[in-house]
């Protein structure tokens, strides 16, 4: 799959955890409503899905790490742009082996300079450094 169409799909796994977190849509509304609006490929709907779903069946492991690696900020306390952004992104590095790593933060990154703030940038790479070099063995 190209990296634009992945780059697509992370975008519409973004808006559909985010119309599920924000806008209490049901999963499959909100998977559906996202491909739609993407117009993905078939390769990309199915990128996408594996996102959604694997972000939800592994949340509680998701937020965990994102809560060792966010020094100072509760889950609550982030936007729900950057908490949704930063999702996918922790669940591409520990779950999705053929996402480099260097690849999941910079696409997090881009996501969040787009709809997020200005300071979400930085901020979610810096979460995702640190997830990123703990995955490793590294300490931060």
């Amino acid at each position: 799959m190209a990296a634009r169409s992945r780059r697509k799909s992370r975008r519409a796994a973004f808006k559909a955890l985010y119309a599920i977190e924000v806008g209490a849509r049901r999963p499959a509304e909100a998977l559906e409503e996202a491909v739609t609006e993407a117009e993905l490929s078939e390769d990309g709907k199915q990128f996408m899905t594996t996102l959604v779903n694997g972000v939800g069946e592994k949340i509680a492991e998701i937020d965990e790490t994102l809560s060792q690696s966010a020094i100072g900020y509760s889950l609550d306390r982030m936007s729900a742009v950057d908490r949704a952004v930063l999702r996918i992104a922790v669940y591409e590095l520990l779950y999705l082996d053929e996402t480099p790593d260097a690849v999941a933060i910079n696409e997090a990154v881009e996501i969040v300079k787009k709809y997020s703030s200005a300071e979400s940038g930085g901020f979610v790479n810096g979460i995702l450094g640190s997830v990123a070099k703990r995955k490793h063995g590294s300490s931060t």
